[in-house]
């Protein structure tokens, strides 16, 4: 898959995950946030919960489980916390999810999947 068609692909996956948040009771706040630490794909607030979220698709559900490592998580973090100024509030739980994406597939929310 050449540059521009994976740039295509991931933008479906940000979209189909924050339509998936949006049935699930999530605002989203922001989307493909860039920062010089890195970017976050989407920002997104339910109740006192915010939350950065980083969209993983892969075109086979087996290869979800490997989608995303330690080395993204550390740079989504950092931008996550550039990035806290804008959009938290005193007393909100802060926290970085990944959302799982594949053909034929509900897609997959993990909470919390960070802690530094």
């Amino acid at each position: 898959m050449n540059r521009s068609a994976a740039e295509a692909c991931g933008r479906r996956a940000e979209l189909r995950a924050a339509w998936w948040l949006c049935l699930h009771g999530w605002r989203i706040r922001g989307e493909r946030l860039r920062v010089p630490a890195g970017e976050v794909d989407l920002v997104a607030r339910r109740g006192r919960t915010l939350a950065s979220i980083e969209a993983k698709w892969r075109d086979h559900a087996a290869d979800l489980d490997m989608a995303i490592g330690e080395f993204r998580l550390r740079c989504v973090a950092a931008a996550a916390e550039m990035l806290s100024a804008r959009f938290t509030r005193p007393d909100d739980d802060i926290r970085i999810d990944v959302m799982l994406l594949a053909p034929g597939r509900l897609p997959r929310h993990l909470v919390h999947v960070w802690q530094p």
